[in-house]
């Protein structure tokens, strides 16, 4: 397949590009296609025009939710405005299948009578970011129905893994952990802890959105999920204990968000059953895998995020 990718060089967009490329996929102007503005209509679709692609990828997007509370009219203009460009010029490159990736943030409070959530839950976003990808989701569907644009929405549960920014928690909490690792702190500041997520390795979201490109059924949305919620606690004292020192974790009234769901859990059922896909790696190795990216890194660039 000749594919597009926006996003290409943002957390997911590069794993996905390692995929793609693993999977024998022409991918054109990878490099450049992070540096597009998708709110500059005209970029977009120039570039979409010269790419004519098969199939497009659309992840790039404004994905941090503290910051979108400080910024929403923002957020608003890249996720839905950038949204609609990206549709528009993909359809006009006559590309075969977009596949467009929203968030579970678009149900927002749940009770656990709810959980697991399906695709037909109803959607209550709680922050302007869970807005935003709501409404987007209605662009995705005017392009559907009106312009017959084959789409395919999948609402991405929590995902980590190495070269996730610091704005996200578990990448936060192993900078932290690695910044203490450097200097001998043994302080490990924290936010919220007791929010319970389902959380997926991002190797196994990029090989979901493959599959459901090719195996999707157009016109549908699909869960990327595990089926199992977690607590952010576990995750910060599992990555405490692979800490080469002994640390502490310590609440930080400064990296409390505003509002934080107490729950999300997802299921994968519909995936799964339209493509087989199911997660392959454990939560443990993903957690190793991500203290190991920032012990790579300089120490000018370890520890100085705010994610809770």
């Amino acid at each position: 397949m000749r594919a597009f990718v926006t996003g290409a060089s943002g957390f997911v967009g590069s794993h996905l590009l390692d995929h793609l490329t693993a999977e024998g996929d022409d991918i054109y102007g990878s490099a450049p296609v992070g540096e597009i503005d998708i709110t500059d209509r005209s970029a977009i679709a120039e570039a979409l025009a010269a790419a004519a692609p098969d199939v497009v990828y659309h992840l790039a997007a404004q994905a941090d939710v503290g910051a979108s509370w400080d910024n929403p009219i923002e957020t608003l203009r890249v996720n839905v405005e950038g949204t609609l460009n990206v549709l528009d010029g993909a359809r006009l490159a006559g590309a075969s299948r977009v596949l467009a990736v929203t968030s579970a943030d678009v149900y927002g409070r749940v009770a656990e009578a709810d959980l697991p959530l399906d695709e037909t839950t109803p959607l209550r976003p709680v922050s302007p970011y869970a807005a935003s990808k709501a409404a987007a989701e209605m662009v995705h569907i005017q392009a559907s129905l009106g312009h017959g644009l084959d789409v395919i929405r999948v609402r991405a549960f929590n995902h980590l893994g190495p070269g996730q920014s610091e704005r996200f928690v578990a990448s936060a909490l192993a900078s932290r952990i690695v910044a203490n690792e450097r200097s001998g702190d043994d302080t490990v500041r924290v936010g919220t802890l007791e929010a319970r997520r389902d959380f997926t390795d991002v190797r196994d979201v990029v090989r979901a959105y493959r599959l459901l490109m090719t195996s999707g059924v157009a016109g549908e949305v699909y869960h990327v999920c595990s089926g199992t919620d977690r607590p952010v606690r576990e995750l910060a004292e599992m990555l405490v204990a692979f800490a080469g020192s002994p640390m502490r974790l310590e609440p930080d009234p400064m990296l409390v968000r505003p509002v934080d769901l107490k729950v999300l859990r997802g299921d994968p059922s519909k995936i799964r059953a339209a493509t087989g896909w199911k997660p392959e790696i454990p939560l443990e190795r993903t957690l190793r895998d991500l203290l190991e990216f920032w012990r790579s890194l300089p120490a000018h660039d370890v520890g100085t995020g705010t994610g809770s």
